[in-house]
């Protein structure tokens, strides 16, 4: 039997000002089995490379110099996927929903319990690494597309619109043999076995939106 290497752990990212509070939820999170990395100002985070791989970013919101939501907002606009949890002492209802509406999957309030925040912090892993699969999906999906030539694009874009051969070749200036040739060459090159999954294909691309 071959061995697989053990999953890398996810990395939380603690962002906090206050160093008993970093300390006590390092120890929290890395008995819980997290890799951690802990930051006392979002200053000294920005400066740091992020490590690949999936992880989390627990936030305080009040802190000396960049605050935790120009933190968010600067990540947001550098077009950053890494998800983000905010873990306050001093949060209330209007910095919290600003938050959830900037982006970020949770707003905890301290103190909060270990089992919680886990759950917390395991959500906005899920949702991050269903993100990346869907993101890796598309990317795929737009290289098939890409594969197409410019013929056979507009042969594409026509039959998952419904159009029959006939039609498509009317609109085009060619034949129906050709159009159907160009329509196999099509479904080769999108690795799709039917109409149905063609345009589900396009779907998925926005193409039919």
């Amino acid at each position: 039997m071959i061995s697989q290497a053990p999953a890398k752990a996810p990395i939380i990212h603690v962002v906090d000002d206050d160093p008993s509070f970093r300390k006590a939820i390092s120890r929290l999170l890395t008995t819980s089995g997290y890799s951690l990395l802990a930051y006392q100002s979002a200053a000294e985070f920005l400066v740091k490379p992020l490590a690949e791989g999936p992880g989390c970013l627990l936030l305080d919101v009040h802190m000396p110099g960049l605050t935790g939501m120009e933190l968010q907002a600067h990540l947001s606009a550098s077009g950053s996927s890494l998800p983000i949890v905010f873990l306050t002492g001093q949060g209330d209802i209007s910095i919290s929903v600003q938050a959830i509406k900037a982006g970020a999957d949770d707003f905890l309030t301290k103190p909060v319990s270990r089992k919680d925040l886990l759950a917390s912090i395991e959500r906005a892993l899920s949702r991050h690494e269903k993100q990346r699969q869907d993101s890796a999906r598309i990317e795929k999906l737009q290289a098939l597309l890409k594969s197409l030539t410019p013929r056979e694009h507009e042969v594409f874009i026509r039959m998952v619109t419904g159009k029959l051969n006939k039609q498509i070749a009317h609109e085009l200036g060619t034949s129906e043999r050709t159009v159907k040739a160009h329509r196999h060459a099509v479904m080769e090159k999108l690795k799709v076995r039917s109409l149905a999954a063609a345009v589900a294909l396009a779907g998925r691309l926005g193409i039919l939106s």
